[in-house]
């Protein structure tokens, strides 16, 4: 008498491979995206258009440029903040980016917080 398993258990090598090969090339995909997003360029403007920062996916400053309008010796505090803002804007928005696209590629798995998938 043999004895049969549920549906997706055992299956032996060649389900193992599948699995594997599956799981090598949501690596793939990943480390493609990363790339991808490594060289994307974000662009935020902050204080009404004053302040405009460009952020690779890398979260560097590329480029910072202000509004003469904004800037007041007597108040640097003001163009500090609007600055400050613009900044951590484009973190998030980096962030933000590059969290979707990659869900999109592990079908949220990277919310299950396994070492090694970001």
């Amino acid at each position: 008498m043999k004895a049969r398993l549920p549906q997706g258990m055992g299956g032996g090598p060649s389900n193992m491979q599948a699995m594997l090969k599956q799981a090598q090339k949501m690596q793939e995909d990943m480390a493609n995206l990363q790339t991808e997003l490594e060289q994307t360029e974000y662009e935020v403007k902050a204080g009404g258009g004053a302040v405009t920062i460009k952020m690779n996916g890398k979260k560097e400053v590329t480029s910072l440029e202000i509004s003469p309008d904004i800037v007041d010796p007597d108040d640097i505090e003001t163009l500090c903040d609007v600055i400050t803002a613009a900044v951590n804007e484009a973190v998030k928005r980096v962030e933000s980016d590059a969290s979707e696209k990659m869900g999109q590629i592990t079908g949220g798995m990277g919310n299950l917080g396994l070492p090694g998938l970001f």
